[in-house]
């Protein structure tokens, strides 16, 4: 596993700027809810409904990749905490 080099705030900033530039575009409907995980470093990425599959894919192409992951249509990839729902009374 390649160990970080930038700062977490760069590092998700440098795969906010590459999702926005180069996935975004080449976005299908269908890939709605699935991941996407993006060497910062290349720019490469790979798209799957499995997190884990996304980032293997990438990684088999570029070893030394610096994932940055994201769920599409989303501003993350996984939520933690409680889910806080408002009443409709």
């Amino acid at each position: 596993m390649t160990k970080p080099t930038l700062s977490k705030k760069t590092f998700a900033q440098r795969g906010e700027t590459i999702y926005q530039a180069n996935v975004h575009p080449s976005l299908n409907p269908d890939d709605e809810g699935k991941f996407v995980a993006i060497d910062i470093v290349s720019g490469d990425f790979e798209i799957h409904a499995n997190e884990l599959i996304a980032s293997d894919l990438l990684a088999a192409r570029h070893g030394d990749a610096q994932i940055w992951l994201r769920r599409i249509g989303r501003a993350y990839a996984h939520r933690f905490g409680p889910c806080v729902r408002l009443s409709s009374s």
